[in-house]
């Protein structure tokens, strides 16, 4: 059936290569099924233009001219669709090799648009460069240095980090843990005051409905969630090992769960669930599984060693029970799927790099996460396309005239299957068009391990 149409549009392909004006910096994509991600919808046989980094025209193939000079993807039985979010990464170093590897991961697998959860003076830089195409990257939304219990000494602190990273010129402010409850309080007024976005944690001190009272714009990883749900007998404080208190999950009131989960609605705050980053830890995965992971080619032998440490760690602590984390990861995934349900944004979000989350492969295993919370692919792929653009207020996350030009072209449909959307023949990036083949020899360079 393929060899069929490949035939028959060939002649199609030519004939339109013979109209139309010229353009520079274009690329069209011939025959796509386009996956809009403005609705559980698919486009047939559709012509995608793309000028200087923007959409320019969609419509069927039989009425899309392609402009002479233009490069030409075929895109019969393939798929394209916008590409992915990762909103929650670390950008660990800026030299030069080492930008390159991370970028090469994130995009070779999709990923057009980081929020680096971890920023630091140089990254204003380097997200100057990402923009420019001086420097080859997905598109970097960053924080400043993090405000926790020990980069802040004392409300008034709180309240002048949070002015000078604003001035500075920072996307968002990343709250880690630690900060009392008076320095919470300072940094989220001068936030809200200056009108800069501040994300991550929820320090202990506040909790999570201060944080929701406060204007937070995102949760990430439940933080602070099973707390909420403590019963007011419960003796419980804190969690297991920083890890979310997953180990409270049979004190928990998950009778509790819709009035959080509707407070959250009110207050308009997003989550990134990072879901897979929690499972993968407590889970009943073996190391042995996780070292064979195919991309683990991709991490020092070192690197991989102290993750099956950390995992080690983890079960073996004698306040570890399985049962109970098992527990633990039906609740979280209740508590995805009930804000999903309810209309509270999510994002998509892995924690990459981290234990066993490799670069733009672990955001796919968190798709494969929110999928088992009861999302259906369409609407988890939303998370790190729609959803993205909605709360970054940015110019992406569809397939749309006008839009931003990063894309994935897939070669099955990622609605039917979220594996599908690993399947990728190729990626634009800014409007530049990258075949699987560039992106293969790219990570190529990157291979540190031969096999576990």
């Amino acid at each position: 059936m393929k060899k069929l149409i490949l035939q028959s549009i060939t002649p199609i392909i030519i004939g339109l290569m013979a109209t139309g004006s010229s353009y520079a910096d274009t690329t069209v994509f011939v025959n796509v099924n386009v996956v809009p991600m403005t609705s559980e919808a698919v486009l047939a046989q559709q012509t995608v233009v793309v000028v200087g980094g923007e959409i320019a025209r969609i419509g069927h193939v039989d009425s899309i001219p392609v402009p002479k000079g233009a490069t030409v993807v075929d895109g019969t039985d393939r798929f394209l669709m916008p590409g992915l979010a990762e909103m929650h990464a670390h950008v660990t170093s800026t030299a030069t090799e080492r930008v390159d590897r991370m970028s090469t991961l994130f995009v070779a697998n999709g990923i057009t648009t980081i929020r680096g959860m971890l920023g630091r003076a140089s990254h204003l830089r380097l997200r100057q460069q990402f923009d420019s195409g001086e420097v080859f990257g997905p598109r970097l939304i960053t924080s400043g240095p993090s405000l926790n219990g020990r980069s802040v000494s004392g409300a008034a602190d709180a309240a002048r980090q949070v002015r000078e990273q604003k001035a500075a010129g920072y996307d968002f402010i990343k709250v880690h843990p630690g900060l009392s409850g008076d320095e919470f309080a300072a940094l989220a007024k001068t936030a809200n005051e200056v009108g800069i976005p501040y994300a991550g944690h929820v320090p202990v001190a506040a909790g999570v409905r201060v944080a929701l009272q406060s204007n937070m714009a995102t949760i990430d990883h439940l933080d602070g969630y099973f707390a909420a749900l403590l019963p007011a007998s419960s003796g419980g404080s804190g969690g297991f090992g920083g890890l979310f208190g997953v180990m409270l999950a049979d004190e928990l009131d998950a009778d509790e769960i819709p009035h959080l989960v509707a407070a959250t609605l009110d207050a308009g705050t997003w989550n990134v669930p990072t879901e897979v980053l929690i499972e993968q830890l407590i889970d009943d995965t073996s190391v042995v599984e996780l070292k064979r992971r195919l991309e683990t080619r991709y991490v020092s032998a070192s690197t991989v060693r102290d993750w099956v440490a950390t995992k080690q760690a983890q079960l073996s602590d004698r306040a570890f029970n399985p049962e109970t984390a098992a527990r633990a990861i039906r609740l979280r995934r209740q508590l995805i799927f009930e804000l999903h349900k309810a209309g509270a944004g999510l994002l998509l979000g892995s924690d990459a790099p981290q234990t066993f989350n490799v670069p733009g492969f672990s955001t796919h295993r968190e798709l494969d996460a929110l999928v088992a919370a009861g999302l259906t692919p369409y609407e988890a792929l939303r998370t790190g396309t729609v959803a993205v653009a909605n709360f970054l207020d940015s110019n992406g996350g569809m397939v749309a005239e006008g839009k931003n030009a990063d894309l994935i072209l897939l070669d099955a449909n990622p609605l039917n299957d979220i594996k599908n959307a690993e399947r990728i023949h190729g990626v634009m990036l800014r409007g530049d068009w990258f075949a699987a083949s560039d992106l293969h020899r790219r990570l190529e360079r990157y291979i540190v391990q031969d096999g576990n």
